[in-house]
């Protein structure tokens, strides 16, 4: 996969300016309203003190790095918030790369294309080991990948786009990869509110200088256009991310910071539950709708994806115009996420149109 516009924006201009009703399952942007606590949060901080409206401390405002420890059970001075969890992971994976320990990411496949286009813009080369039947890496098939050059491992759980979630033993078993062979872990967590097995466990539960976690509040308070995330970073790794970090970016916004702040004070574990619920119910309606399509699919652990497999229609740029002009359905090529699902097209469950969508897939392939 070589670094690029990500094809998401391509896929998105082009069902923009296709005739008739398309419906959009490219991007995962969340269609529910954010916790009532945020709005609220972006009012009032419209009316706050001009010397407010200044620049925001380089690693974040120390209330909500404070507040991101006690939930995370961290030092919030290992804390730096970031411009989204994008940038938390083009921090993580800088760092790793800039100790003189290799130049080799290893990532999953299929794989968020972002990381791979970061590894080449950061000089690094990708390994790709397939994702095991759970649809994540299995420990193992990383340690026979890795050697003295992998400077990183890449993981993303729950993981887009299979869906797949790690478990504290596959945790674990990465994490001691990582140490063994000098490399950084770089654990994207971003969908953690949206764990439907029970089984996530997130690297911190794990101690270690060598792994780096990455997470916001993009999907989980359905705010992707705020641009609040975080990195936890060990003692050892520390500053040298913090400064990269001031250097590309010197601060990130304060209002979005206090609006977060509020509403992760705020609101209760029940706006996650009804999240995840409408969800569920979106991804049991749209892979009934596979069924009758005569598709295999992911039933993913996590997220909010599925991926679907439909005979003789290959996950490519072209079909996926295809979907668009003939079906009125816009999803991703399997193709744009690395070569062990190129076969396969990878749908985002955010639109109430969801059911809507997967009924115009099964009349297309019926």
């Amino acid at each position: 996969m070589e670094y690029q516009t990500p094809q998401f924006f391509h896929l998105m201009d082009y069902a923009d300016r296709a005739e008739g009703d398309v419906i959009d399952m490219v991007s995962g942007n969340p269609d529910w309203e954010p916790p009532a606590a945020l709005r609220e949060g972006l009012r009032e901080y419209a009316d706050r003190d001009v010397d407010e409206l200044q620049y925001a401390p380089s690693d974040g405002l120390l209330d909500l790095r404070e507040e991101i420890g006690a939930r995370r059970n961290v030092d919030p001075d290992r804390v730096v918030v970031t411009n989204g969890a994008g940038e938390a992971n083009y921090l993580g994976m800088a760092r790793a790369l800039e100790r003189g320990a290799g130049d080799e990411v290893i990532l999953a496949d299929p794989v968020y294309s972002y990381y791979p286009g970061k590894t080449q813009m950061l000089g690094g080369t990708e390994r790709y080991v397939p994702v095991g039947p759970d649809g994540t890496l299995d420990p193992a098939a990383v340690r026979e990948a890795a050697n003295e050059n992998t400077a990183c491992i890449v993981v993303n759980t729950p993981k887009n786009p299979t869906g797949g979630v790690l478990d504290a033993d596959q945790m674990e078993g990465l994490v001691a990869v990582a140490e063994d062979y000098d490399a950084v872990l770089v654990s994207d967590e971003t969908y953690d509110h949206f764990d439907y097995s029970g089984r996530f466990a997130s690297a911190l539960s794990v101690d270690s200088e060598h792994r780096i976690v990455t997470s916001s509040f993009s999907k989980s308070m359905a705010i992707t256009g705020v641009r609040v995330g975080y990195a936890v970073v060990p003692e050892s790794l520390f500053d040298l991310v913090h400064s990269r970090h001031m250097l590309t970016n010197v601060a990130i916004n304060r209002q979005g910071q206090y609006a977060v702040l509020k509403a992760l004070r705020e609101t209760g574990p029940e706006y996650y539950e009804e999240s995840r619920e409408l969800l569920q119910e979106r991804i049991a309606a749209f892979t009934d709708a596979l069924d009758r399509a005569g598709a295999e699919y992911t039933d993913p652990d996590g997220a909010f994806y599925v991926m679907a497999k439909f005979e003789d229609f290959p996950g490519t740029m072209e079909n996926s115009k295809r979907l668009i002009d003939e079906a009125g359905v816009a999803g991703m090529p399997g193709e744009a996420f690395g070569e062990a699902r190129a076969d396969w097209h990878r749908f985002a469950i955010v639109t109430p149109r969801a059911v809507e969508a997967a009924d115009r897939l099964a009349e297309y392939f019926g």
